[in-house]
């Protein structure tokens, strides 16, 4: 298999491929992302209605709590799956990648939500009073006072949910998108091994996973409890 790998290496590292492969990169990058940005932007926003009491915001917090206990339990392929085929019924103009995108930031929304409430729920419940006896909104309190506090908290899980989100990406394959994983099978049935090919793919998926990391580290050093310095 190494004599092949060897045979084969100029063939394959080509700036054809070597350009398809970083394109590939390239829209996982960007699923990653994407789904980590809209989950966490809305994710924030199904805590921040689950947070309240208010009696009038029940229907929402059913909806909400809904949401996020479905999503959480189908697995990501099933939900990418769903979504392609309810682009088909609905016959939407909907791309390929675009599919993927609205899944996976599905999958993304349910799991950050839950994330995101637990961090907020790790803040005492005397902080809101506080917040209260300070003549507070709900709002204000949320965001000037309890969100600052729970940060600390949510991060760490937040930063490994990403590094998993990454390796979700590649179900995107399953609904016609070219990112690496789709790009490794690609490669294998023009003729290349597939040592070769997912080999290839393995390091671009570990060094997108690497500076993720390296990335969460940075942010939980600037953002650390003082004692933990």
């Amino acid at each position: 298999m190494i004599a092949r790998v060897l045979q084969e290496a100029p063939a394959f590292f080509t700036g054809y491929n070597i350009l398809f492969l970083l394109q590939a990169m390239g829209a996982t990058l960007l699923l990653s992302l994407g789904g980590c940005l809209v989950g966490s932007t809305v994710g924030l926003g199904l805590t921040l209605v689950r947070a309240s009491e208010a009696g009038a915001l029940m229907p929402a917090r059913v909806a909400a709590w809904a949401f996020v206990e479905f999503f959480r339990r189908v697995p990501p392929l099933v939900v990418l799956l769903l979504v392609f085929f309810a682009s088909n019924l609905l016959r939407g103009q909907i791309s390929l990648f675009g599919i993927a995108m609205i899944g996976l930031c599905l999958v993304a929304t349910a799991s950050l939500t839950e994330i995101i409430r637990g961090g907020i729920e790790s803040v005492h419940p005397a902080q809101w009073e506080s917040a209260e006896s300070l003549n507070f909104g709900y709002l204000r309190a949320f965001f000037w006072v309890v969100l600052p506090q729970a940060w600390r908290v949510i991060l760490p899980p937040a930063i490994s949910f990403m590094l998993l989100f990454i390796k979700d990406t590649a179900f995107a394959s399953q609904v016609g998108t070219l990112e690496l994983t789709a790009a490794g099978k690609i490669l294998t049935t023009k003729g290349f091994t597939a040592a070769l090919a997912y080999g290839s793919v393995l390091i671009l998926y570990f060094l997108l996973s690497t500076a993720l990391a390296g990335l969460g580290n940075w942010l939980e050093k600037r953002i650390a409890f003082p004692g933990n310095r």
